[in-house]
């Protein structure tokens, strides 16, 4: 799920990471907003809002939303810096790192909203946002581009873009391709929206309020437990396999 990349990245293996991490980031967006009245996944809602403030030459209170998109920004570099500087290791997971950093910033919001009265709510936005740029970088140098899963404009403009691709066949032969691509999509999409659910549950429902955080980091953690032993079996069924065959 997480080590594949080029020629072996199939399918299957990007509709799993998309399912894992379309649904932490869903949890997120929702936990962000319900506590903090902001949107924690995406920056174009807080680009157009600096713009207005610049505009209106509101500059001190436009610097708060410059400040959410260089987190967003920032996270997104520091991924494909980290993922960059330990592509050379052939023994470790070079994703491993930012996913780590990633549930360690959910951890430490939800321990935070714990211990202590949250005075700068601002300052928790934009390590939520650093965490989903995070994200959204590493699941894009994983898939080669083609899976984002912690906004979903594009994704929509590209599922209509595939659809009425299918009413075109002589333009368009590759059937398979047009429809894997629009099931990639709806499960990003799906996902998205069913962690948005849970999430909004989890906080208002069952009162967890920012502890939901820990569900998202609890998945996280799990699925890269999950395919860091998941390798290791294939890795020792294969060393098997060529003993016997000696």
């Amino acid at each position: 799920m997480f080590r594949h990349q080029g020629k072996s990245r199939t399918l299957t293996h990007n509709l799993q990471i998309a399912t894992v991490l379309s649904f932490v980031a869903g949890i997120v967006n929702v936990t962000g907003f319900l506590a903090f009245q902001q949107l924690t996944t995406n920056v174009t809602g807080h680009f157009a809002l600096f713009i207005n403030d610049i505009a209106n030459a509101d500059f001190w209170k436009g610097t708060i939303y410059f400040l959410y998109i260089f987190s967003f920004l920032f996270g997104s570099f520091l991924s494909g810096f980290l993922i960059e500087m330990f592509r050379e290791s052939k023994k470790l997971n070079i994703f491993l790192v930012p996913m780590i950093l990633e549930s360690l910033i959910l951890i430490s919001i939800a321990l935070v909203g714990n211990i202590a009265e949250i005075m700068y709510p601002d300052s928790i936005v934009c390590l939520l946002l650093f965490a989903m740029g995070l994200q959204n970088s590493y699941v894009t140098k994983i898939s080669n581009a083609i899976v984002r899963t912690t906004h979903l404009t594009g994704l929509f403009t590209d599922l209509g873009i595939d659809i009425s691709l299918l009413f075109f066949p002589r333009s368009h032969p590759n059937r398979e391709k047009l429809k894997a691509n629009i099931k990639l999509r709806l499960y990003i999409i799906s996902f998205f929206f069913a962690g948005g659910l849970i999430g909004g549950f989890l906080y208002s429902e069952i009162d967890l309020k920012l502890n939901t955080l820990f569900f998202g980091a609890f998945i996280l953690l799990m699925s890269l437990f999950y395919d860091d032993f998941r390798f290791k079996l294939i890795k020792a069924k294969r060393k098997y396999a060529s003993k016997r065959v000696l």
